[in-house]
């Protein structure tokens, strides 16, 4: 078990307790904590801390798996799970709060389902796809967008600007366009006329 195999299972270990803190507000949890027109509560703000450490390790264990040739197939199985989980998890949490509109983490949560099917198909017919620049672009303004929610659109909130709403929005676009994208580019993998 190298070290960025052991940096993306504390990513899925995190995940639990984010939803736990995201959900559970009660007693000192329950606190808020108020600037002005702003205000979050602290099982919220703890929640976010969780989700912004958790998605940044994502970055940091491809890192050193490339560079110090670290890289394994338990890694390459863990780490696109990891982050499947965490935001899927965290949507629903958020669709559970009522932070998020339900439609928005069916396409989002889909999409993963689908691209993975995808990949699973290429692995079977002896390809790999690798990740495209829509595909990260997508990871990065879902991370954003979750962030902004989280945080109850902390700072844009003082700017009366809804950054958490247009993030989330523009973030189910790029998910869906990133989508259909691997699947357009990749069609010739998915053969319906063999058995």
């Amino acid at each position: 078990m190298n070290l960025p195999n052991r940096i993306t299972l504390t990513r899925i270990f995190m995940i639990p307790v984010m939803l736990v803190f995201l959900l559970v507000d009660a007693g000192w949890l329950s606190h808020e904590i108020t600037l002005g027109v702003y205000s979050l509560p602290v099982h919220q703000l703890i929640a976010a801390v969780l989700f912004i450490v958790a998605a940044s390790t994502d970055g940091i264990d491809g890192y050193i798996a490339r560079k110090y040739n670290l890289v394994t197939n338990l890694g390459k199985l863990l780490d696109p799970l990891a982050d499947k989980l965490l935001v899927g998890t965290v949507l629903i949490g958020l669709v559970a709060m009522g932070k998020c509109d339900a439609w928005i983490a069916v396409v989002i949560i889909s999409r993963e389902f689908a691209v993975t099917g995808l990949r699973e198909v290429a692995l079977l017919e002896g390809s790999v796809i690798a990740a495209s620049k829509w595909g990260k672009a997508k990871t990065i303004t879902q991370i954003i967008a979750i962030s902004a929610l989280l945080l109850n659109n902390f700072p844009f909130e003082w700017l009366s600007f809804p950054l958490d709403d247009v993030a989330m929005w523009l973030a189910a676009v790029i998910t869906l366009y990133s989508g259909i994208d691997y699947f357009v580019k990749n069609k010739s993998v998915l053969s319906f006329s063999k058995a």
